[in-house]
C-alpha cells in the first residue's frame, strides 16, 4: 500500500490511495472522521447573558468552535485517571467576559492553556446591544466524531475510485464525447481523442462521454470506455483547523494499526496461538 499527495497543507490534503482494497478505503476515511481525537467545548457555565441568544443556544455555538488540540498534550477523558470528572490532562478551561455593543467572537474565549485556542479567531458567537454582556466559563475535552461531530476534525473527507479510460481504434475524432465532459478533460488532436496530461484525476465517472459516442449512431458500441480501478483512490481531505490535516491522516493510519494490531492478537489467543510462537514459525 502506497500513499501520494498530489498536495498538502495544514488546512487540505488531496492523495492517492495506491494498492488498497475499497473496504480498507472506506475504513480509512472512517477513522479521519470519527476516530482521531480532538479538543471540543463539552461543559458551560454561564454566570451572565443577556443578550439575545438562550443559553442553550450560546453554548451549542460554543461547543462547535474548532479548538487547536496539540498531540500528545492531553488524552481522552474515558481513559484519564481521573475517571471523567476533569483535570488538565483531559480538559482545558476558558472564561469569556464581552459587553456589548459588539460583536463576540472566538478570540474573545480565553483559554487556561495557551497552547489549546480556538483554531480560528473571527467566528461569531452573539451579538450585543448596548448594556447586554455574556459573561461564562467553558471546559473543553477530548473525545472522537463518533460521539459526537463537533470532536470531528475534518469539514470534508471523501475519495472516489481511480479513473481508467480507453480509447479505441474505432474513434473518429468526432468530438460529440470532448463537448459532453462536465470536467473539460478530453481533447481531440492528431486524429484522435486523448485525454488532457494531468486531468485524468478530474474525471467524475460520470461516463457522458460514452453515451454521447453511442448517440453517433457508428456502432453498437461506444468508442471511448471509462472504468474504474479498484485498489486505487483518490482522497481529498479538509480539516476544521483543530489538528492539520497530516496530522489527522497519521492520526486515522495508527489508529488503523492498532485496531489490527489487536485483531490479530485477539484471534492468535482464539487460535492458541501467541504472538511469540507465531515469530518462532516465521
Amino acid at each position: 500500500m502506497e500513499i501520494v499527495f498530489s498536495c498538502i497543507d495544514d488546512s487540505a490534503a488531496r492523495f492517492r490511495l495506491e494498492g488498497a482494497s475499497t473496504s480498507f478505503a472506506n475504513a480509512f476515511r472512517r477513522a479521519m472522521m470519527g476516530e482521531v481525537p480532538s479538543l471540543a467545548i463539552e461543559g458551560v457555565r454561564i454566570y451572565d447573558n443577556t443578550s439575545a441568544l438562550f443559553d442553550e443556544m450560546l453554548a451549542h455555538r460554543l461547543g462547535l468552535i474548532p479548538i487547536r488540540t496539540e498531540p500528545g498534550c492531553y488524552v481522552q477523558r474515558e481513559k484519564c485517571t481521573c475517571e471523567g470528572s476533569g483535570c488538565d490532562r483531559c480538559s482545558v478551561t476558558y472564561t469569556l467576559s464581552v459587553e456589548g455593543p459588539g460583536m463576540v467572537y472566538s478570540r474573545d474565549l480565553i483559554p487556561q492553556d495557551p497552547r489549546a485556542v480556538p483554531a480560528l479567531d473571527n467566528i461569531p458567537i452573539a451579538k450585543l446591544t448596548k448594556d447586554q454582556k455574556v459573561v461564562l466559563e467553558a471546559r473543553a475535552v477530548m473525545s472522537t466524531g463518533k460521539v459526537h461531530s463537533k470532536w470531528q476534525p475534518t469539514t470534508a473527507c471523501g475519495y472516489k475510485n481511480y479513473p481508467e479510460i480507453e480509447v479505441s481504434d474505432r474513434c473518429d475524432a468526432c468530438g460529440q464525447c470532448v463537448d459532453e465532459c462536465p470536467r473539460g478533460i478530453l481533447i481531440t488532436t492528431g486524429g484522435h481523442v486523448t485525454v488532457i496530461e494531468g486531468r485524468l484525476e478530474e474525471c467524475s465517472l460520470c461516463r457522458l462521454c460514452e453515451r454521447a459516442c453511442l448517440n453517433t449512431g457508428i456502432g453498437e458500441e461506444s468508442a471511448i470506455r471509462v472504468k474504474s480501478d479498484g485498489s486505487r483512490f483518490i482522497f481529498v481531505v479538509e480539516g476544521d483547523g483543530s489538528l492539520t490535516v497530516r496530522e489527522v491522516i497519521e492520526k486515522a493510519l495508527e489508529y488503523l494499526k492498532s485496531e489490527s494490531d489487536e485483531l490479530c492478537e485477539k484471534i492468535g489467543e482464539l487460535s492458541g496461538v501467541t504472538g511469540d510462537e507465531e515469530d518462532k514459525d516465521e
